[in-house]
């Protein structure tokens, strides 16, 4: 599978450095995979700056009513 809908920086430190992320570098190296480089081109990336996203994930997970499985 190759997922081209986007990729999403998360954590506590990707906030902090955006602007380091925003100059180019990122995308360079980001898009520096040889014959992938096209493909990657393509894919948008961003930054999640929600401190709050971790929170809504487990809470969808929540009420949905996951169990985990027990092994």
């Amino acid at each position: 599978m190759v997922a081209t809908a986007g990729a999403f920086i998360g954590g506590g430190i990707a906030p902090k450095i955006i602007a380091k992320l925003k100059d180019g570098t990122f995308m360079k190296a980001f898009t520096a995979k040889g014959r992938f480089q096209s493909l990657l081109s393509n894919v948008p990336v961003r930054v999640i700056t929600n401190d709050m996203t971790a929170l809504f994930g487990a809470g969808r997970v929540a009420a949905l009513g996951f169990v985990p499985s027990q092994h």
